[in-house]
């Protein structure tokens, strides 16, 4: 007889049994040995029907296709400029890829993107050998200007997002500052004021912290209303 020895969002560690019995299937992060499925990392426990997986707690942002990510300019060359993704590949972004406008032979590129900026832009291909290229031509990619800059667990993104952007959205709402999330880990934002920056900061530290929590979304809500005075509706942010 199957039982399921694990629970959902529980801190998982390597070599510890999750489920036993035919009935289950291992996924990501883990493996089966005779009839038990074994956790092979240390992650938070994830079960979607009969499969169980691990979501990780550590590690590095892997680039993927179609991510939207926070780069920095980390070097200007010849034909573009090569950007920071915050993992273990650097990426490429080429003059045709940064801007419609013309930009002549032997302008110096340091005009449109210097050492040091940040950007918005979307990886469009990672090749076998991990070379990435990234664009900024599409809806919200762009250069950013001014605004602070927060590290995060490039694991928790999703939760600091939440279904449909629903988590993120409530702490723009209560803060009112402009926020994009790079699923590298990086994320920009922008407020009115320092006051309203620094509650916003200190709000996706807490969803970092804390994602592993049930009924996380429900507790940022009571919790920014106490400290904003603010209603705040939750909502699902268009893509």
């Amino acid at each position: 007889m199957s039982k399921l020895l694990a629970k959902e969002k529980e801190v998982a560690v390597p070599g510890e049994t999750l489920a036993e019995g035919m009935d289950y299937l291992p996924g990501t992060g883990t493996y089966r040995e005779g009839e038990k499925i074994i956790a092979s990392r240390l992650g938070l426990t994830s079960i979607d029907g009969r499969a169980i997986k691990l979501i990780p707690l550590s590690g590095r942002y892997l680039p993927k296709r179609g991510d939207t990510i926070v780069g920095e300019v980390q070097d200007v060359l010849m034909s573009g400029w090569r950007i920071d993704t915050k993992s273990a590949y650097s990426s490429m972004l080429n003059m045709k890829d940064a801007t419609s406008e013309f930009i002549p032979r032997g302008a110096d590129l340091r005009r449109y993107f210097d050492f040091g900026d940040y950007i918005s832009c979307k990886i469009t291909n990672v090749t076998s050998q991990k070379l990435v290229d990234v664009t900024m031509r599409g809806p919200g990619l762009r250069k950013l200007h001014e605004g602070r800059i927060v590290l995060v667990n490039t694991h928790k993104v999703p939760r600091i997002i939440g279904k449909k952007g629903s988590m993120i959205s409530m702490v723009k709402q209560a803060t009112g500052c402009s926020i994009i999330v790079g699923q590298n880990g990086v994320i920009w934002l922008q407020g009115e004021n320092p006051e309203m920056e620094l509650l916003a900061i200190e709000s996706i530290r807490k969803i970092e912290a804390e994602s592993h929590t049930s009924g996380l979304t429900d507790k940022m809500k009571e919790h920014l209303e106490k400290l904003t005075g603010k209603k705040i509706e939750l909502r699902e942010e268009s893509e």
